[in-house]
């Protein structure tokens, strides 16, 4: 069964932990409602005791008063829920940048498994850069890197599994 007042888990690492719109905004529209008439009643009560002369208090200065104050209690309001606007933007933003991250290292592996030496090469390239962009998974690229090195290869022409251009794909960049 669902829960109404339980937190929905995020759907990914950068996700906030936010409250349903649904279940916030009747909440807040009855909190507020009960904070203006306490805030009417307050405000007729306080310039009431504040009036030293035996004038009645104005209603309209008490209308004042409490729509001035929930003119900032709604200014508080509208700044919450821009920061709650931010955070979600914030965190679609985090999830593109780790799509674009992904898809970049899947077609830098596919690139150094391919035939082509000099495809080979630019997957060696474009290994390297991720590893400098992606800093929460740049060991992943660095390792990438290491056990392709690592892989044996044939540098002998003749033999079976050489594979044409290899030992430049190996060899040291000249910078």
């Amino acid at each position: 069964m669902l829960n109404p007042f339980k937190r929905q888990r995020p759907q990914g690492r950068h996700t906030p932990n936010l409250w349903p719109v649904w279940l916030v905004a009747p909440v807040t529209m009855v909190v507020v409602a009960a904070l203006a008439y306490g805030l009417y009643q307050g405000s007729d009560a306080f310039l009431t005791a504040e009036n030293t002369s035996k004038k009645p208090v104005d209603v309209q200065d008490v209308i004042k008063t409490t729509i001035t104050v929930l003119t900032l209690m709604g200014a508080v309001l509208a700044g919450l829920y821009a920061y709650r606007k931010q955070l979600l933007e914030e965190g679609a933003s985090h999830r593109a940048d780790e799509t674009q991250f992904a898809e970049r290292y899947a077609k830098a592996a596919e690139q150094l498994g391919h035939d082509q030496p000099a495809v080979r090469l630019a997957g060696v390239y474009a290994m390297a850069r991720l590893a400098d962009d992606w800093t929460e998974q740049r060991q992943v690229c660095v390792d990438v890197l290491c056990a392709y090195l690592r892989m044996p290869y044939q540098p002998d022409d003749t033999q079976l599994d050489f594979k044409p251009g290899e030992r430049e794909v190996r060899a040291r960049p000249t910078p």
